[in-house]
């Protein structure tokens, strides 16, 4: 018997919850590529965003002024420009309270600047989970696809007297089909999460210098104000 083999014909012979199983994991892979190419551009975004506040920041700006800015622009800014804000908002509070002692200012912009971080790397690790669910969960679900399949196929070929590898073959295929497509949303899925995870730890450990750094800023600029106010 010459038997079609091709893909789409494994596919639409396949049973029903075979068919199923490909369906629901033809719609995750989509789902899933989708979510990979918002969060290759958000996360560019951020990064360039950054690095354009970072630029600013360091180039010997006045920080009433980059303050202003960043206020202005709060919907539009980056990361670390909001988390700049954050400590800003907090340090000006306090001095506007008469607020004099070194240790409250610094702790208030700290805590502040930490909040604000906390707030920005939820928004960045934003479907990075479902990702990690899409690598994990997929191949079992196709693997159950298959399992269903090929005891489909061996239920059908009970009933044969005869049984040669032309009968057998077409029904195995047909399973086997769902573990390739549950492998094709899990493979890319898997490696666009570990280059994420790279990515966002990098963002996070830039964040977290750029909090001390300023945090020192802040804090020569508590001690200048104090000697000159002696």
């Amino acid at each position: 018997m010459n038997q079609d083999l091709s893909i789409i014909q494994l596919v639409l012979h396949a049973s029903v919850v075979v068919q199923a199983v490909m369906l629901l994991l033809i719609t995750i892979s989509i789902a899933s590529w989708a979510a990979i190419f918002r969060k290759l551009f958000s996360l560019g975004k951020v990064k360039q965003l950054n690095d354009i506040f970072e630029r600013e920041f360091w180039s010997g700006s006045n920080l009433n002024e980059l303050f202003a800015a960043a206020s202005k622009n709060a919907r539009t800014a980056g990361p670390m420009e909001r988390i700049f804000a954050s400590g800003m908002r907090e340090y000006q509070k306090l001095r506007e309270r008469r607020i004099t002692d070194a240790n409250t200012l610094m702790d208030g912009a700290r805590r502040a600047m930490r909040a604000s971080f906390q707030r920005e790397m939820d928004v960045v690790e934003t479907h990075l989970s479902f990702l990690a669910s899409v690598g994990s969960v997929s191949p079992y679900v196709g693997l159950f696809g298959t399992v269903w399949g090929i005891m489909h196929s061996f239920t059908g070929l009970a009933a044969l007297t005869q049984v040669t590898l032309a009968t057998v073959a077409p029904g195995i295929a047909e399973a086997l089909v769902s573990t390739a497509i549950g492998l094709f949303a899990a493979i890319p899925a898997v490696v666009a999460y570990n280059r994420f995870a790279r990515d966002i730890d990098r963002t996070s450990i830039r964040l977290e210098t750029f909090i001390e750094e300023f945090s020192n800023i802040l804090q020569r600029n508590v001690g200048a104000q104090s000697a000159s106010g002696h």
